[in-house]
């Protein structure tokens, strides 16, 4: 099962999906706010435990015994929290947040706002190619390491998703108030860090580096020509990520 992060949705996933589907059964969800799936109930019920309880509601409701688990960024940080309640069988995370101190997650906040706003804001020319070339800028900062790899569709759906998410305001104001604070609760759940060595919203110097030393039993893996949201700037290199961290147990 994939979770995608904050302001994308589970279309994020679809060049690994597509490379995934011929070894296993692959689930890509929306969470609570955001693509096709309705708002939390109340706004602060967008925190990485909010999440995690709903997933396993999800879980229970379609017979999932402890599915094997990836999630980026946000739907990262949900990998963790299963993986410490021993919800998932393994848990593969692309730029988890939670590593963060006080200054990266500041950044972290007013990048996404700053993206949305320019969203917002975005003009509209009248050919897909132009409105997609604007599009690509925010994106660029914030999500893709290599963003002309990116379908000129993908970008535009991307960008409007995000804007037009129920959920994106209440995510950022609540969803990245998360820390891992007990590692060592993570012990005995199979589990990999992965980190886009472009990664500007959760710069992999700092923040690599801090999930390393809490961490140092899984494995650590830096994604060297990717962004944040790594799924179309090296599909192939991610579709292996998480087939070896499922089957690692």
């Amino acid at each position: 099962m994939l979770a995608h992060g904050l302001g994308s949705r589970r279309g994020a996933w679809k060049p690994v999906i597509d490379l995934l589907a011929s070894h296993r059964e692959v689930l890509a969800v929306d969470l609570a706010g955001f693509g096709d799936s309705p708002p939390a109930p109340v706004p602060s019920a967008q925190r990485v435990a909010d999440h995690a309880d709903r997933l396993q509601g999800f879980f229970e409701e379609q017979g999932l015994e402890r599915p094997h688990f990836g999630g980026s960024s946000l739907g990262g940080g949900v990998a963790l929290e299963l993986a410490r309640r021993r919800a998932v069988r393994s848990a593969t995370a692309f730029s988890p947040i939670g590593f963060w101190g006080r200054a990266g997650e500041a950044w972290c906040r007013w990048l996404l706002r700053a993206e949305y706003e320019a969203g917002r804001r975005l003009p509209g020319p009248s050919s897909e190619r132009a409105r997609a070339a604007l599009a690509r800028l925010p994106l660029f900062l914030v999500a893709f390491g290599r963003p002309l790899h990116v379908p000129a569709r993908e970008v535009l759906e991307t960008a409007a998703r995000g804007v037009a998410a129920p959920g994106f305001l209440d995510a950022l104001r609540y969803g990245l108030d998360y820390r891992l604070t007990d590692p060592e609760a993570l012990r005995g759940t199979p589990l990999t860090i992965a980190w886009g060595r472009r990664d500007v919203l959760l710069p992999p110097w700092t923040q690599a580096r801090r999930a390393r030393r809490l961490l140092p039993w899984a494995r650590h893996i830096i994604l060297s020509r990717c962004g944040h949201v790594p799924f179309y700037d090296d599909p192939p290199l991610c579709a292996q990520i998480l087939r070896e961290g499922s089957e690692s147990r």
